[in-house]
């Protein structure tokens, strides 16, 4: 669900990545494999432009949330947007009463209630709940102190929320019971995460380009940061301590201006990261999650054909190409979320690579 952002001026191509086929069985997931699905555009509200939506939740058929940005222009920030799902239609909400500019780059909910994260312009962090009609501010330990940063949110099967983040320690989790901050992990005093994310057994991890920690409710267990010269990890999916994906894209080192970065997709098996092939190289995948307890879909952003998305799935071997519907403006998603209850996902994202108007956003089903 990101630290999803504009592209700005791509031009070029990034490196791939490559592993047999033997070891892509050895990978694969112990669950039942899903079967293709047809994506479909859904109608979104008019945004001010520039606008993105950075994260995506669902708690059933009925009720979903979408966060992100409108009306940016370039460097200029603009304010931040919130969407919600009634089963028929997304509706823009007024989020004016926040009384800020900036945007909310995470969403997590249930039939019970949701969360959001955000930053201002300012770079101050800000929590939101869901009142059943809108989002209101929540306090926070280290609310306004310098150094506070959550960057991402998710919900465990117990109903426990979690953030990530960082303050003047470093990484650290912080538990919505009692909204107390965990201690940090220890190599992270300088890491900041850019998510969390909770596993059926009730670990919860925290995952960025410069840390993968595993918190099990007493001590840390970290993994070696994938390698990469210049990483961004989107999303980490812990199915075993044997079999763990992430995704991301690296930008490589030098190039021409706009250079595209190469999509990141490695597999853990319990002792070392291997790089894992994907049906394109130049963009980014920008979000995971899983289907019965195992890898499932992918968002992706195919720099060589950007009028539509190309998601991934996991067909029990490998990850093969799933296609968006084609638009007549790029498709950029940035955050992907599963539906419970009814199958299937919500992909959200952007129009543009480049963070300047008309860009809006992009829903599909």
């Amino acid at each position: 669900m990101r630290r999803r952002r504009f592209i700005s001026g791509l031009v070029g191509a990034g490196a791939g990545f490559g592993l047999t086929s033997a070891s892509a069985r050895a990978a694969g997931p112990r669950v039942a494999v899903q079967e293709p699905h047809e994506w479909q555009a859904v109608p979104a509200p008019e945004c001010t432009p520039a606008a993105q939506l950075l994260g995506v939740a669902a708690a059933g058929p009925g009720l979903a949330w979408a966060v992100g940005e409108q009306g940016r222009n370039g460097s200029t920030r603009g304010v931040p947007l919130g969407l919600a799902w009634d089963g028929n239609a997304w509706t823009r909400l007024d989020l004016a009463h926040l009384g800020f500019g900036g945007s909310l780059i995470s969403v997590a909910g249930t039939s019970d209630g949701a969360w959001a994260v955000g930053t201002d312009t300012g770079g101050t962090a800000h929590l939101l709940t869901w009142d059943g009609g809108t989002w209101q501010e929540a306090d926070f330990p280290g609310r306004a102190a310098p150094g506070t940063a959550l960057t991402g949110v998710t919900v465990g099967a117990d109903g426990l929320v979690w953030i990530s983040g960082r303050n003047s320690d470093g990484a650290v989790l912080l538990r919505g019971d009692d909204w107390a901050w965990q201690a940090p992990p220890p190599s992270a005093t300088t890491a900041t995460p850019s998510g969390v994310r909770c596993t059926a057994s009730g670990d919860v991890w925290v995952y960025g380009s410069a840390l993968i920690a595993r918190w099990d409710g007493a001590t840390w267990t970290e993994l070696p940061a994938p390698a990469g010269l210049r990483p961004y990890v989107s999303g980490l999916l812990p199915v075993t301590a044997d079999d763990i994906w992430l995704t991301g894209y690296d930008y490589g080192v030098g190039g021409p201006p706009g250079k595209p970065p190469g999509v990141t997709l490695k597999h853990w098996d319990g002792s070392s990261w291997t790089s894992v092939s994907a049906p394109f190289t130049a963009g980014m995948l920008t979000g995971i999650d899983d289907g019965q307890g195992g890898p499932d879909r992918i968002a992706g952003w195919d720099f060589w054909d950007q009028t539509r998305a190309h998601h991934l799935r996991w067909d029990g071997e490998a990850w093969v190409s799933e296609r968006g519907p084609t638009a007549t403006t790029p498709v950029l998603p940035l955050a992907l979320a599963s539906v419970p209850g009814a199958g299937g996902y919500w992909a959200v994202g952007t129009t543009s690579s480049s963070p300047y108007p008309p860009a809006t956003v992009h829903i599909e089903r």
